[in-house]
């Protein structure tokens, strides 16, 4: 079954890239220089350590050994098994998937979303997948994801035969909430991020001790670099679970690159409500209605 599951999918005639997007398929068909083969638009890359929750410098680059503080990521490694990884794949691939923006396919379980007119309709929604509902559950077990309910859930098919890749973006925060909760299956990939803001970023002697033992080993910054010439990487093993919150999830965009796709990959999106739409909150009854549908687990793609 988990081999089945593992199998590229066919490789479309036709792709949904629009504007200024594209795949692999549409790049055969207009010609030119295709974008994978252009450099990187960052200049020095760090890696983020899971065991410091820090960002550093990668190795050979002119920033190796400093670092700087990177808060606001969770990554919880084998979060599924490889059958349950297998048989969630197997389940997603009974339902139609959707052709979407540079080379992905998609599969939505949500309300229809107007964010630039801040509308959204629930008709047709019918709640998540069945198959999410000890996905969910099991988050709930984890410090950090205490009360995490999802009222969407976005299923991305990325394939190295169309060029799969996502631009850096930072998620709706109007209806979206605090956390964001991504599930990576099938295959490893590497989550890139940057941020547009003018400054520096201060660097230190890259930490080698676990977090709580960092307060009085960190050496004080004595080096600095364009906070707009920096990305981080955030390696992601399949059957992880990443989770974004504070400055990761609203100040530093996350992509995909095309590179950093090697086999076929299925990432599993769940978005929880924002304040407005919880108790209190100026639409909480919407969202007491998004809450009850999503939660029903009777859904299937929109």
């Amino acid at each position: 079954m988990a081999a089945a599951a593992a199998e590229t999918p066919e490789v479309l005639r036709e792709c949904g890239c629009k504007g200024i997007r594209t795949c692999l398929i549409c790049e055969r068909q207009r010609g030119g220089d295709p974008p994978w083969e252009l450099p990187p638009a960052k200049t020095y890359r760090f890696i983020y350590c899971s065991d410091t929750g820090w960002a550093v410098g990668a190795e050979e680059s002119d920033f190796e050994g400093w670092a700087f503080p990177f808060p606001g990521v969770m990554l919880i490694e084998d979060f599924v098994t490889r059958e349950e990884e297998a048989e969630l794949v197997r389940l997603m691939d009974r339902d139609p998937w959707k052709q979407s923006q540079s080379g992905r396919r998609k599969q939505d379980y949500g309300p229809k979303v107007n964010f630039r007119k801040q509308k959204l309709k629930t008709e047709g929604f019918c709640g998540l997948p069945s198959f999410s509902r000890e996905v969910v559950r099991r988050m709930g077990l984890y410090p950090g994801l205490e009360g995490f309910r999802p009222v969407e859930q976005c299923n991305l098919d990325y394939c190295p035969e169309r060029g799969s890749a996502i631009d850096p973006h930072l998620d709706d925060a109007w209806l979206w909430g605090e956390r964001l909760v991504s599930l990576n299956l099938l295959s490893p990939t590497v989550l890139s991020m940057c941020r547009e803001a003018p400054g520096s970023l201060l660097l230190c002697s890259a930490p080698s001790a676990a977090p709580e033992a960092l307060v009085d080993s960190v050496i004080a910054p004595s080096r600095s670099v364009l906070c707009q010439e920096v990305e981080v990487a955030i390696p992601l093993p399949a059957r992880s679970l990443l989770v974004l919150t504070g400055a990761a999830r609203h100040q530093w965009k996350h992509a995909i690159h095309r590179r950093h796709i090697e086999a076929r990959r299925v990432c599993v999106t769940f978005r929880e409500l924002s304040a407005e739409f919880g108790p209190g909150g100026r639409q909480q009854e919407l969202g007491q209605e998004l809450l009850q549908i999503a939660l029903s687990f009777q859904g299937r793609p929109v």
